[in-house]
């Protein structure tokens, strides 16, 4: 710059026209060459990925916690519901688990919803089962489960609570205790309804034998006759480890209704699942109920003492699953070690279940159908 001031200054009018004019013409030439290397020498811009979602889990594998005997699961209103035999004191009390998928499920925290201070019902909490039923005022939720005194076991007695609304987590308060004339030791509470009538089903010791019975009911929380003997541990494999039937369940298919209990005791590697068949015309006639020779669900591929189960369908309604406990070990006992698992079955040509045999803990099972998507299966109610 200093150059171009000093050649102005000494140089004639004439000349300082063309130095003006030669600097314009360079100031051009620059500009040019600078805008064209933009132009030219831009890099393309990379295009940013979109984000890729996350995969759902499509697969699991058993068990679907660290504890919980006695298992019970339902699906509803867009989530699984799974409760178990709690023991312990009056601070355990009763609780569940919810999620929308089974793989929440697995990592779910068990919710308290259900505690009693009252010394004869208090503690040891076993086998809780819920049903949606009709109560004074509409649907309830009725969670039935046996309990006793602090000190375990002798004094087990079967109890109801009601839900406040059609919230399976509750709250939840007293209804009633369920006992008939003998009004004795009594536990693995379940109902069912069959042409019209709600029944109970429960375990009950008689002499050396732990027997399944069943009574009439007047309404959800209310005994209405003596019980009837259904079931008492005739075969040998009903008889290892001690003389026990117990954690009668039904299950109902185009116009069958099949009882599907455990058998043997609990403490050792053969506990397994037997099944009545409702043949006649009056469910509480012993012999309107025909037993399979042979058990229908029992230990294999690594998994001991399958039992105590109960059913439930996939969210969209079209999968039947069952959901029991099982031991890791032929060592394996009745104590909170056992672990729930859930499997699908599927439906022979006579129209009997078939459960198949409990899968490996290795192996990875798809999820129930429609999980992430489905709709409730309509559950059935009380009259």
């Amino acid at each position: 710059m200093n150059m171009i001031k000093m050649l102005c200054e000494r140089s004639t009018p004439a000349m300082r026209i063309l130095i003006v004019v030669i600097g314009v013409i360079c100031l051009i030439t620059v500009t040019f060459f600078l805008t064209s290397c933009q132009v030219f020498h831009t890099p393309t811009p990379v295009s940013t990925p979109s984000p890729v979602p996350t995969a759902t889990t499509t697969t699991f594998r058993n068990p679907l916690n660290s504890s919980g005997p006695d298992p019970w699961m339902t699906y509803y209103n867009g989530n699984y519901y799974l409760a178990a035999t709690t023991w312990g004191g009056a601070s355990t009390g009763l609780t569940m688990r919810k999620a929308s998928t089974i793989a929440d499920l697995k990592s779910a925290t068990p919710a308290r919803i259900w505690q009693d201070s009252t010394a004869t019902r208090c503690c040891n909490y076993w086998a809780p089962e819920f049903f949606l039923l009709n109560g004074l005022d509409g649907l309830h939720w009725y969670g039935y489960f046996s309990g006793g005194p602090s000190t375990c076991c002798d004094d087990q007695r079967m109890h109801v609570i009601e839900s406040a609304g059609t919230d399976p987590m509750g709250p939840y308060t007293y209804k009633a205790r369920l006992y008939d004339s003998i009004d004795g030791w009594a536990i693995d509470t379940s109902v069912f309804q069959l042409n019209g009538s709600l029944y109970l089903l429960f375990s009950a010791w008689s002499g050396r034998y732990q027997n399944i019975y069943i009574a009439a009911m007047s309404n959800p929380w209310t005994v209405s006759g003596n019980r009837v003997l259904l079931s008492s541990p005739t075969y040998s494999w009903e008889q290892q480890n001690g003389n026990v039937n117990e954690g009668p369940v039904a299950l109902q298919r185009n116009g069958k209704t099949f009882i599907v209990y455990s058998a043997s005791h609990c403490n050792g590697p053969n506990y397994k699942l037997g099944m009545l068949t409702y043949t006649g015309s009056d469910p509480l006639s012993t012999s309107s109920w025909t037993k399979s020779a042979n058990p229908v669900f029992q230990g294999a591929n690594g998994v001991y003492s399958p039992g105590h189960n109960t059913f439930f369908k996939s969210p969209d309604g079209s999968e039947d699953w069952i959901v029991y406990h099982g031991n890791n070990s032929a060592s394996g006992g009745c104590d909170m070690n056992r672990t729930p698992r859930i499997q699908k079955f599927t439906w022979n040509s006579d129209g009997t279940p078939n459960f198949g045999s409990p899968i490996s803990t290795s192996t990875d099972l798809a999820v129930p159908s429609g999980e992430g998507g489905g709709t409730s299966p309509t559950l059935t109610t009380s009259p």
